[in-house]
Formats: structure tokens, sequence, C-alpha cells
């Protein structure tokens, strides 16, 4: 069924190709970001912090993608705090008051970091948190204001942990790193993903799903709950869309 979504941070790497997607498979899709895309006209201009701004881009959406955030560990006063934390309450907020009946929220593998790097694998969402840091911290928060919501104004849900889909200057990284192979994210697959949350059955309330390409070597972030709930299944594999 197509519907009007949302999508926020839809310039960047993964808002592009989840714009990308969504719109070969018939969606109306908006943009916000605080930058315009040249690619992508339907982009709003704004931050997390305008609600007029973001009431504005609500109106008449069925479905919100957010992906806009600190992306990675920063300063947590100056910028993890009114990026991803203030921010996060003015997107819900605003999604609830326009009536939004299904939020995608942009979480993060790091929220679970410590495991894939020396316990047992592969990882599933119900297991126990251990936080890379103060940025993985805030997706934590993410989770459960997106919890909350569910639960207290019957909005479905979905809060995704990414792995890693490399920012520009980040190639040489990911690149001398074998286990983040393992939790690849290439765009494409990005896109797909995405777009597998906005079109769930209605019957997802809330739930906490891995993302990732396909692994090269070791399954690190367990894929089981969104081939089956999702119908999602990753088509590529490190480095393909890089």
């Amino acid at each position: 069924m197509s519907q009007t979504v949302l999508v926020t941070g839809s310039s960047g790497k993964i808002g592009r190709a989840v714009v990308a997607e969504l719109q070969r498979r018939g969606h109306e899709v908006r943009g916000f970001d605080r930058v315009a895309s040249p690619a992508f006209p339907s982009t709003l201009i704004g931050n997390l912090g305008d609600r007029v701004a973001l009431e504005h881009a609500m109106a008449g959406v069925r479905c919100l993608v957010h992906l806009a955030a600190t992306p990675d560990d920063a300063d947590f006063m100056t910028e993890l705090l009114p990026n991803n934390v203030v921010g996060l309450y003015h997107i819900l907020e605003a999604a609830r008051v326009a009536g939004v009946r299904r939020i995608v929220l942009a979480s993060s593998g790091q929220v679970n970091w410590w495991q894939q790097l020396g316990g047992d694998l592969p990882v599933f969402e119900h297991q126990p948190v251990s936080p890379r840091g103060w940025y993985a911290a805030t997706k934590m928060f993410l989770e459960a204001a997106g919890r909350g919501y569910s639960e207290q104004h019957g909005i479905s849900v979905i809060a995704t942990r990414l792995g890693w889909c490399p920012r520009p200057g980040q190639e040489e990284e990911i690149r001398a790193l074998e286990w983040a192979h393992d939790v690849y994210l290439s765009p494409n697959d990005a896109g797909r993903f995405f777009a597998c949350c906005v079109e769930a059955p209605d019957t997802v309330k809330f739930l906490i799903v891995n993302g990732t390409s396909k692994p090269a070597r070791q399954t690190r972030l367990d894929m089981t709950v969104a081939r089956t709930v999702l119908g999602y299944e990753p088509a590529e594999q490190w480095p393909q869309g890089m």
C-alpha cells in the first residue's frame, strides 16, 4: 500500500538510499534535513529543535523514518544532547500530534558493542545492552522512548539497530577492520531494509531489529527478526556498494 513517508536526515548517505528505494516502491516521500539535496527537491529545510518546521513536515504523514542525528560519539552537551535526545523528543511529539501511525527509528549496533567484540555470537535483539559510549547511550534512550510511545499512544514503532554504513572519510577505517566487514550495511541494502520497515504488517506494535548486509565471515548481529517479521533479505556483502 502506497503511503506518505517523511524521512529525516534525507540528504545523508543512508537517507538518500532510503528515499530512492521508497520512491521506487511507489510511496510519496518527503524529506527533512538541515541541507537541501539537489537530487530530491521535496526536502523541507529545518533542524530537530524547530517544532514549527517539524509539525509542518509531519502534516499528512502516515509513516516517519527518523535518521537525523549526530551519527557517532561527539561532545555530549553540545552535540549529542541537543540532536539525539532533545531532538528526538521534538520529533516524537510532532509525530504524535500529527497522528503518524508508524515511526521507524535509527538506532545502532553500538548498543551491543562489547558483546559483538568479546561475547558469544551472534548477538540477538533481546540480549542486555552493552553500549560503546555516550552516542550508543542516546540510542538506548531512543529505543526506550520509542517503546513508551508505542505503549502509551498506540503508535507502531520499529527501532533499527544498524550495522556500519561508512560515511565519507571512513572508507579506509572500515577496510582495515575485518570484524567490521561482518556488520557492514551497504546503502542499497539500507534502502531495502528501511522500506521493509515502512511496509511491515500493521500487527507490528513495537520491534527492535538488527539490520546489516550479508556478513563477510561471521554473523555478529542476528538477522532472524529482520527476515521473519519484516521480510528483509540482504543482497550485498562487503565491499559491494562502497
